[in-house]
């Protein structure tokens, strides 16, 4: 099953609270599954590749076996294709759970999108932050249905 997964990270204060959005459609633009969570206090590099990283594994569970990947993230996209180095430890773990992660996938692709086109998975990561700033811990997940309707 092909489909794309959008995922976008934050934090208010980098670092600061921080929250993560992830987004996962079908081949024909309906939802999989989408998720929200709080992720305590990290920066924003460390909330971008948690936000893949969850996505990739929500996409492996549903059974997604060739997938399109989309962040708002030039760092993490830039890392991952091998064209920025990654300097920072914590980084550098990330990343490689995230490669271990997409080498599961049968095909992947990874690209960069402007904010607008991952404004979705902006939003859940937005409320995660949120939650995380007041000190409330989120967690959610829903599957085949469309929160954003509102």
């Amino acid at each position: 099953m092909r489909a794309s997964l959008y995922c976008d990270g934050g934090a208010r204060g980098n670092p600061g609270p921080a929250g993560i959005g992830v987004v996962l459609l079908s081949e024909d633009g309906n939802l999989l599954a989408q998720l929200a969570r709080s992720i305590g206090h990290a920066t924003n590099n460390v909330a971008e590749y948690t936000a893949l990283i969850a996505g990739l594994e929500l996409a492996q569970a549903r059974g997604v076996t060739d997938l399109d990947v989309f962040l708002d993230s030039e760092l993490v996209v830039s890392q991952l294709k091998g064209e920025w180095k990654i300097k920072k430890d914590q980084l550098r773990s990330l990343a490689a759970r995230a490669e271990l992660l997409l080498n599961r996938f049968e095909n992947f692709s990874i690209s960069h999108v402007p904010r607008a086109q991952n404004a979705d998975a902006d939003k859940l990561a937005n409320q995660a932050m949120d939650a995380a700033a007041e000190g409330i811990e989120l967690s959610t997940e829903s599957v085949q249905q469309n929160l954003f309707e509102n």
